[in-house]
């Protein structure tokens, strides 16, 4: 068990509970911390939290107290993974589209956890059961590079290294209409969507800072390949940034036109690039993936097109 302690700013007054620790312990989800909640692990003052819905006040000291990590009931599987890169502190994996990165309720197979599990004998444990090892992710149908940590030492440094923003995360994505500019910043925060649940969005009000850096690669008539770096690393931060410029992703089923082009199964948007400074050894590595098959054919379609 372990016991987090933080003191509430002035700034952060009257903020919910679940949402103020969300954003100081970004490893856990606001439904894991109402969990907590209910089950009476967190105090404000020395007093259990007796209400869901609480707002922080200025000076309320708060205690998390977070449980042990469960016995592990996710399966090892043979699936077969690219690895890039492996050492004793950590693994750089190139994942395909269409695969979930960690296990869920009522989905504990098929994912990468599961092809990890098989591969390596450690994984951190710091993300618990559901999600050893696992520092970032991507969304199911991105394609691309995934850091992966052995050991705890290696998973709190590139967790600081993503909570610094310092890590180097480039994109590829084709997005929808012809973007004009050359290159620009989308700075925007991100939050849940206030109606439905199931999506993000720009949001004022409870969203936190995102910021995304674009470049234009080629311009295909109706379409753009754009490059998009990384600044923080918010849930669907490039799709919905894009979204929001209204140059929504090919192919995105949730922030782009109902009707998707191409017959895709997914959001033309890849993991290119990512570097960080190796927790052990100190230096920095950089790591590249080509383009998957199924984004070159749609490249090569478009070019044909204005040739």
């Amino acid at each position: 068990m372990e016991i987090e302690k933080f003191v509430v700013d002035y700034i952060d007054e009257e903020k919910r509970l679940d949402m103020y620790l969300s954003n100081k312990l970004e490893d856990m989800s606001r439904s894991f911390i109402q969990k907590l909640i209910e089950k009476g692990k967190i105090k404000i003052n020395g007093d259990v939290v007796q209400v869901k819905r609480y707002k922080v006040k200025e000076n309320d000291v708060i205690e998390i107290e977070i449980p042990d990590a469960e016995i592990l009931n996710v399966e090892p599987e043979n699936i077969p993974i690219e690895i890039i890169y492996e050492d004793d502190d950590l693994l750089i994996v190139n994942k395909p589209q269409g695969m979930v990165v960690h296990p869920a309720p009522g989905n504990y197979s098929g994912t990468l956890v599961n092809a990890l599990l098989y591969h390596c004998k450690n994984l951190s444990s710091i993300n618990g059961v559901i999600r050893p090892g696992i520092v970032h992710r991507i969304d199911k149908d991105t394609s691309g590079l995934l850091m992966v940590a052995k050991n705890d030492i290696a998973h709190k440094s590139l967790a600081a290294q993503l909570k610094e923003h310092s890590i180097h995360r480039i994109y590829i994505a084709l997005v929808h209409g012809n973007i004009k500019e050359e290159k620009g910043t989308i700075h925007a925060p991100i939050g849940r969507h206030p109606v439905d649940r199931l999506k993000m969005a720009v949001v004022e009000k409870n969203g936190k800072d995102a910021i995304t850096h674009f470049r234009v690669l080629k311009r295909f008539n109706n379409y753009t390949l754009i490059e998009a770096r990384l600044e923080t690393g918010r849930t669907h931060q490039i799709r919905v940034h894009m979204a929001y410029i209204n140059h929504p992703l090919v192919g995105d089923p949730v922030y782009g036109p109902k009707k998707p082009k191409f017959n895709l199964k997914g959001q033309m948007l890849h993991a290119k690039t990512l570097g960080f400074i190796h927790p052990s050894k100190g230096n920095f590595m950089e790591f590249q993936s080509d383009l998957p098959d199924y984004f070159q054919k749609i490249i090569r379609i478009l070019e044909n097109k204005i040739n």
